[in-house]
């Protein structure tokens, strides 16, 4: 892969706050983000991660902008994956805009790393994590497959 951006859009029949809970709280996380949570307090320069049910922690890194429910950037570095630990921080952004009965969610995963390993295995996970919270959001069940952990991570 010689592109470190992972670009993703996607429609939602929903408000943007109610993408925004979904996006940052963890009750929403853990029905459709296999069983995790996100811990931050949401404010710029603060931490954030995600907890994996185990307790380990999956992603970590730091909250770089916060502009509720509007837009959210964070840097994102793997804890978990002894392949991409060592990869230098990547950044996420999540870009919410109503249109009409809809909302427009861009998410923007992207690193100076040429040929980023990250980027090229979350181009894989990202899109059905959101196809899971839009199907949550919207009927009020996650994918059944994003529901769990998997087994032998």
């Amino acid at each position: 892969m010689t592109n470190s951006k992972f670009v993703h859009v996607t429609y939602i029949r929903t408000t943007p706050e109610k993408l925004w809970r979904g996006l940052t709280e963890p009750e929403f996380t853990r029905q459709y983000w296999a069983n995790t949570h996100q811990v931050s307090d949401w404010k710029v320069g603060s931490d954030w991660k995600i907890v994996i049910p185990d307790g380990r922690v999956g992603d970590a890194g730091k909250v770089i902008e916060i502009d509720r429910p509007r837009r959210l950037v964070l840097s994102w570095r793997n804890e978990f994956l002894p392949e991409l630990k060592d990869e230098a921080p990547t950044r996420v952004t999540y870009e919410i805009e109503q249109q009409g009965d809809m909302v427009k969610l861009t998410l923007i995963h992207e690193s100076d790393v040429p040929d980023s390993k990250l980027i090229d295995t979350v181009s894989n996970g990202w899109p059905v994590i959101l196809a899971s919270l839009k199907s949550l959001l919207e009927t009020g069940e996650s994918l059944e497959s994003t529901r769990k952990w998997p087994e032998g991570y």
